[in-house]
């Protein structure tokens, strides 16, 4: 499989893995952003993907801006369908009870995943089948 990309500025950074076999690629601030206590700010890669058919991205927090800052995304995953090529944009939450996160441009904000995904036919029955778990919802498999 091949993802185009395309720098829509000329400080954005291509995506990378900080090692071979990785599968999330790291997303790159191209703007500045200060992200008070509680706040969120959405930060632009400067890039644009074209997403095979059948692929999905995902936007997922970086565990060591969380653990470190507190720093995860509004949207957890954002999903980038293969339809979309305008900019990638990243919504940093800060959930840190009183220090304000600064965002540099060059900063490693987030990472894609790309998944596989089907299109199933959607098909309206009168009701559903039985299954073990039925209806059981949050909390429902106990502590």
């Amino acid at each position: 499989m091949t993802l185009n990309f395309t720098r829509l500025s000329d400080e954005a950074r291509e995506p990378t893995r900080a090692h071979h076999g990785d599968a999330g690629y790291d997303l790159y601030a191209v703007e500045p952003a200060s992200i008070p206590p509680g706040g969120r700010a959405g930060v632009g890669t400067g890039i644009a993907l074209a997403i095979p058919g059948g692929w999905a991205g995902l936007v997922l927090p970086r565990s060591g801006l969380a653990a470190r800052h507190g720093i995860t995304l509004a949207n957890a995953p954002g999903l980038i369908d293969s339809g979309y090529r305008g900019e990638v944009r990243v919504l940093l939450l800060n959930t840190d009870a009183s220090e304000t996160f600064e965002v540099s441009p060059g900063d490693r904000i987030a990472q894609l995943l790309l998944v596989r995904h089907e299109e199933p036919e959607l098909v309206e029955v009168a009701s559903l089948e039985e299954s073990v778990r039925g209806a059981g919802g949050f909390g429902s498999s106990g502590r």
